[in-house]
């Protein structure tokens, strides 16, 4: 194979696995554009979204419409759960100081993880996730699977989809306002508890959608299959800016292009230490990330 033929064939795999690390990162940038949080369980929301599209999937088989059923199924038991960790965990903590409320989400990440161990439906050990049969298409001297064709093309939808709702639905407006300032929110009649709770659950739908892409794309799944992904999602948030929703899906691109040529040109083993060795050159030139905004705390 051709330099260029390779260059573009590392280039359609990152723009894939971009596309998942985006979809996650969203719902850390929303949380914290809002409530200033940042929601290390969000990483264990995707392995619940994996593992409920694996047994719809089991279920039912492999079809389009089995999928399309466990895209939807997962995306509301996902919205439904990050609304529950919302009103339980964070929710009595929002006026308590940050270092609670983080170490709050860690609580819940290990909840989750552990909870699914123990479950006997669940368990300990890895399973095989049922995905479609993998076919390319052929473009040239390169190629593209069905499987990157799905996670581009539902990733971009999603992504297209939130946009609409953040810059033109009342939702979104509340959205905006509450993340500028909570209280003048209130005062204008907004409901700021609904309105956290709706960001939650939006960030939880698109933790979802990403568990099942991702375990469509590297389809074997256990309780702890959230924890590097989820990680990795919070670099590119805070790569392109955290608190800024196109930040997120551009640092989610740069992050997952940066990560499959290292593995393409030097080595999978460095493919970590690279993406984690970005973060530290942007924050060092730009610490408020790629796409952030200087903020000025009043002492």
């Amino acid at each position: 194979m051709e330099a260029g033929a390779i260059f573009f064939q590392q280039l359609i795999n990152g723009i894939s696995l971009g596309s998942i690390y985006a979809l996650i990162a969203l719902g850390y940038t929303m949380v914290y554009g809002i409530v200033m949080l940042i929601n290390f369980a969000h990483g264990d929301v995707l392995m619940v979204g994996a593992y409920t599209g694996y047994f719809v999937l089991t279920a039912l088989g492999v079809s389009p419409w089995s999928l399309t059923l466990a895209f939807v199924i997962a995306m509301t038991v996902c919205g439904g759960l990050g609304m529950c960790i919302e009103r339980f965990a964070y929710r009595p903590l929002r006026s308590a100081p940050r270092l609670n409320s983080l170490i709050t989400a860690i609580a819940v990440s290990l909840i989750l993880q552990n909870g699914a161990r123990v479950l006997r439906f669940i368990g300990p050990n890895p399973r095989q996730f049922p995905r479609p049969p993998i076919g390319t298409v052929n473009l040239g001297n390169f190629s593209i699977s069905n499987i990157q064709i799905i996670v581009i093309i539902l990733s971009a939808a999603l992504m297209l989809a939130l946009n609409y709702i953040i810059s033109y639905t009342k939702r979104g407006k509340a959205m905006r306002a509450v993340s500028y300032d909570m209280q003048a929110a209130s005062l204008m009649g907004i409901p700021v508890n609904g309105t956290i709770s709706f960001t939650f659950a939006l960030g939880s739908v698109l933790a979802a959608a990403g568990g099942i892409l991702f375990a469509c794309a590297y389809p074997q799944i256990s309780p702890t299959m959230g924890t590097m992904p989820g990680l990795k999602a919070f670099v590119a948030a805070v790569l392109g800016g955290i608190g800024s929703v196109p930040g997120a899906m551009l640092g989610g691109f740069i992050l997952g292009i940066a990560e499959t040529m290292t593995k393409g040109y030097l080595s999978s083993q460095y493919a970590d230490a690279i993406s984690f060795s970005v973060l530290i050159i942007i924050l060092l030139v730009k610490p408020t990330g790629i796409l952030g905004k200087k903020m000025r705390v009043k002492v």
